[in-house]
This record gives C-alpha cells, sequence and structure tokens, in this order.
C-alpha cells in the first residue's frame, strides 16, 4: 500500500500527461448546456465548451462536484493509499471545499484506517494546480504525509496568479460589476489584469493593449519572483493557444524556469473572463 494520494478538481488545470506521471486523481466539475449535464474534461473538451458558450451563454451553467463524488474517489483511493490529501479551489470562489470536506465526514466511519485531509488552495486555476504538483512530487518521492502537507502549505504561501482578458466584455456573468459598466469598459477595449489574493480574484489594473497587458504581466512576475531565483511556471489561454507559445517562450527566455508548461484555461472561470484570455501562475522554489 502507497503512502499519499492527491485529490484536484478539474479547475486546477493540469495537463492530463501531468496527472497521470504523478498519479494526481482529478474530481471533475459539473457543467449544464441546453438540459445536459457534462462533466469537466472528461465529458468536454475545452474547445467544445468553448463552442458552447458561444452559442447560447444563456444556458449556460457550472457547479461544483457533489460531495458523493468526491467519496465515491476516496472509497476508490483507499484501496491503495493510506493518506489522501485533497487540494481544491479557493472556498470563496466555489463549493468544491464544501464538497470534498462533507465527503470526508460521509467516509470517516467506513474507511476508518484512511486518513483524508482537504485544504483550501485559496486561489484558483493553476495556481492552485501548481500546489497540487508539488505535493504529489512530494508524495512520490516517498516523503510522510506531514511533509507532503507541509510542503503543499508552503506553495501555497508563494504561489501567485496574474491573468489578462481580452476584454472585460463578459465579467459581469461573475456579478461583480454591472452589465452596463462592463459594455462601456469594453467600448473603450479595455484589457482588465487579475491577481490573487484572500481567496478571491481581484481586479489589479488594466491595459489598453494586449501588448502592453503581457508586459505588465511580466513586469509583476519579476516584481513578486525575480529573474535570476529558480521559479515554477504554469502559462493559461482561454482559446489562445499561439498566444499562449510566445508567452512561454519570452517566460523561458527571462526567468530561470525549472518548471514551464501551457495549459488550457478552465472553461469554466473562463465564462466570465471570454475567449483570449492569458494567465500566468508562479511560484520561486527549486
Amino acid at each position: 500500500m502507497s503512502e499519499t494520494a492527491i485529490i484536484v478538481d478539474s479547475i486546477a488545470c493540469i495537463p492530463g500527461d501531468r496527472l497521470d506521471d504523478l498519479r494526481i486523481s482529478m474530481v471533475p466539475a459539473n457543467i449544464l448546456f441546453n438540459g445536459s449535464v457534462y462533466r469537466d474534461v472528461i465529458d468536454l473538451t475545452s474547445a467544445q465548451a468553448y463552442r458552447f458558450i458561444d452559442e447560447a451563454p444563456e444556458f449556460w451553467k457550472s457547479s461544483a462536484a457533489s460531495p458523493e463524488d468526491f467519496a465515491a474517489t476516496y472509497r476508490e483511493l483507499s484501496a491503495g493509499y493510506r493518506n489522501i490529501l485533497v487540494i481544491t479551489i479557493s472556498a470563496k470562489l466555489t463549493m468544491f471545499y464544501d464538497s470534498a470536506s462533507a465527503a470526508r465526514e460521509i467516509v470517516q466511519r467506513e474507511l476508518p484506517s484512511t486518513r483524508i485531509e482537504v485544504l483550501d488552495s485559496e486561489t484558483a486555476a493553476a495556481a492552485e494546480g501548481l500546489i497540487a504538483l508539488a505535493a504529489a512530487r512530494a508524495a512520490k518521492e516517498g516523503k510522510t504525509f506531514e511533509e507532503v502537507m507541509a510542503i503543499a502549505r508552503e506553495v501555497r504561501e508563494r504561489v501567485r496568479f496574474i491573468g489578462l482578458l481580452e476584454t472585460i466584455r463578459h465579467v459581469y456573468r461573475t456579478g461583480r460589476i454591472p452589465k452596463l459598466a462592463s459594455r462601456i469598459g469594453s467600448s473603450l477595449s479595455l484589457k482588465p489584469i487579475l491577481t490573487d489574493g484572500d481567496g478571491v480574484i481581484r481586479f489589479a489594473g488594466a491595459a489598453r493593449t494586449k501588448r502592453s497587458g503581457v508586459e505588465k504581466m511580466l513586469s509583476m512576475m519579476g516584481e513578486h519572483a525575480g529573474h535570476s531565483d529558480p521559479i515554477h511556471v504554469a502559462v493559461m489561454h482561454a482559446d489562445a493557444v499561439e498566444e499562449a507559445r510566445m508567452l512561454r517562450d519570452r517566460v523561458a527566455a527571462e526567468f530561470n524556469c525549472v518548471e514551464l508548461f501551457v495549459t488550457d484555461f478552465s472553461p469554466i472561470m473562463a465564462y466570465a473572463t471570454g475567449r483570449g484570455t492569458l494567465a500566468l501562475a508562479f511560484y520561486k522554489g527549486t
């Protein structure tokens, strides 16, 4: 029996090959469209999800996995692992943390020999994913469960998220700004810049052009992480593959990356940010 299993939700934006290589289990969010329910990533690719959003955004909804979804994963993993660490998107953004915690209570009596801990990442997207990847590498190296959890918490304190939107047009879907304000911002061609903090995603500024927005993102990352220290980086995109690859190349040239990959931005978040979004998640560390 192995020591520690790692679970994440699908909003963590971890590429499939990395999930497989580090044996990370993924519990998907649910996407509801026009009367049908799809499991994020499993039943629906990012490209298909974006097509749904384009076709009829008024029929698009999403929800966190249920406690029973998590409980089923706990039961499956308990056959091969002594400990399970669940890392979720910020509890202030969705119900994933609550569902994972409720599932822990459901299975506690039937799985008395399996220790289950749920960690709120206090962030989102690949920033959450980087925490899970660090924990999974520690587990693969054979570290104790306490050491794995300590590493996850340490990375959580250091990881950062910066996002650049193509337009402010769709942000009203978050409920944070009125629809009229988003339309006015869109007419001014503003490119909002977002960051994380205190478990939520916040506006950090705006750029007039995509190019200047990318420069601001790279400058902000440099201020947080420096250019010479080792850094782990994930480049995310919402249906903007070529721009993401160009951003990855800039990051590789300007920073000392010990980990660098490109991944799809979760369509569940992109529903509010829109196509063309670029984002960076990163933390300093060897």
